[in-house]
């Protein structure tokens, strides 16, 4: 990232390195504390601000927001100017094991919480806490043509993950280059063909399950039906049979007596693991992230993907998407945007990179998200943003696009990526406005807990 350290000094003035800074360690895990944290900005969410106010945290949550939030007694006080939510990293691989973020043999029922490991490389995540990144999109597989389940976990560093949603979107790629090997145009278009084939094989899949519980429901009704039925003529038949067993036999004859016979239970579909996360995809239940880049692959995945009106994709990358924005906008599609300065060692699909995408996108209505480009340099996020801006992305929506705007795309609005009452307390603290890459991050809170102290 030194390019990125080079540009945004040549765009901002001086840049506070936060390598530079004295670290304090990241702080262990300990009882949940009262905090009372007031500053003279407090951005409660993007577009929504209050002067000289204060956010009263207990037992992990925020309970109360505003200008006349009084101290309780016994609570620890945090002063700054500035106060925002945590970041949110919408594309990351952040704590990821082994092979796991690498892995190109993942299926859509891999799940990324299996592949975390608490263990690895516990300064990447202490570095992402130290940029104010306290919540991340983490996902597996991130260059199989279809990655798997990904997952929000909380950044902070302790013998176990922090899971804020387990199953968050189904991930995917089309046209990327895997393993240094690029695809030809007919090989990327295929891919788009690839990944809409599974999305029909999914919804197929729910509707002969919803079919089998229909067809079950009324089995079940229909066998109870006719117990009860045979129940309430019991007697009466058994007169009857003893009455033709008589007659049969002073005619000599053999009684055959009819058999009840049920109708046979309808069969139950067969379980298929890959297919039941494609169906939450095309169900709407889960949102489904595409890596895609090329305007005819863009192009390609709105297409053939516009029959499934349930759909919630996300296009992350999308290099060339200024081509399809109004196409974007009437889906209401989000785009996952790197801003990152590349070099010549820069991947084909990226050759079109222009870190003005942001802005543009944004002015033209589509909704941008701002990610760490699916690798483990989440600390990177804040300077992202910064970067954007300065190539024309509005700050407010550069703010929404690392705090709420992540945060609803991955159904997790709820818990983090504002100051509202009642949500998860990931707060930060600044000496100025968080944007500004000479003001410096002085406290981090994850959770309710002081993790960051700077």
């Amino acid at each position: 990232m030194v390019a990125s350290w080079l540009l945004l000094a040549a765009l901002s003035g001086p840049v506070s390195d936060l390598s530079t800074v004295p670290h304090a360690p990241v702080r262990t895990r300990q009882a949940d504390e009262v905090l009372w944290i007031r500053g003279e900005r407090l951005i409660v969410r993007p577009g929504v601000e209050l002067e000289n106010a204060a956010i009263l945290v207990e037992d992990g949550v925020i309970v109360a927001v505003g200008p006349d939030v009084a101290k309780p007694e016994g609570a620890r006080e945090i002063q700054g100017t500035v106060i925002c939510a945590g970041f949110v990293d919408p594309w990351s691989t952040l704590g990821l094991g082994g092979r796991s973020a690498t892995e190109l043999g993942s299926n859509a029922a891999t799940r990324t919480v299996d592949g975390v490991d608490p263990w690895r490389l516990p300064e990447q995540r202490e570095e992402a806490l130290r940029g104010g990144v306290t919540t991340a999109r983490v996902q597996t597989g991130i260059f199989a043509t279809v990655g798997g389940l990904g997952a929000v976990l909380r950044t902070e560093v302790g013998p176990e993950p922090r899971i804020v949603l387990e199953d968050a979107c189904i991930n995917a790629t089309v046209g990327i280059t895997r393993a240094g090997k690029q695809l030809d145009p007919f090989d990327r278009v295929n891919e788009v063909e690839r990944l809409t084939t599974s999305l029909e094989k999914g919804r197929k899949y729910r509707e002969d399950q919803v079919e089998y519980r229909h067809e079950l429901e009324e089995w079940e009704k229909a066998i109870a039906e006719k117990r009860k039925e045979l129940e309430d003529d019991f007697k009466k038949a058994k007169k009857k049979r003893d009455k033709e067993l008589e007659e049969a036999q002073e005619e000599g004859k053999e009684l055959k007596e009819k058999r009840y016979k049920e109708d046979k239970k309808p069969k139950k579909p067969r379980y298929d693991a890959d297919d039941e996360a494609m169906a939450r995809a095309a169900g709407g239940e889960v949102p489904l992230v595409v890596e895609a880049h090329r305007v005819a692959e863009l192009r390609g995945l709105l297409a053939q993907t516009a029959a499934f009106d349930r759909l919630r994709l996300i296009v992350a990358g999308g290099t060339e998407a200024t081509y399809v924005a109004d196409a974007l906008v009437e889906r209401g599609v989000p785009v996952i945007c790197w801003p990152t300065p590349m070099g010549a060692e820069r991947r084909p699909e990226y050759e079109g990179h222009d870190l003005a995408l942001a802005g543009e996108l944004d002015r033209a209505g589509v909704e941008v998200l701002i990610g760490s480009g699916g690798g483990p340099e989440a600390r990177d996020l804040r300077l992202l943003a910064a970067l954007a801006v300065g190539h024309g992305l509005a700050p407010e929506s550069a703010l929404n696009a690392i705090t709420l705007g992540p945060a609803k795309a991955f159904d997790v609005a709820d818990r983090v990526g504002s100051l509202d009452r009642g949500k998860d307390a990931d707060v930060l603290v600044f000496d100025g406005d968080p944007l500004d890459t000479t003001s410096q991050l002085r406290v981090v809170v994850s959770g309710g807990r002081v993790v960051i102290e700077q």
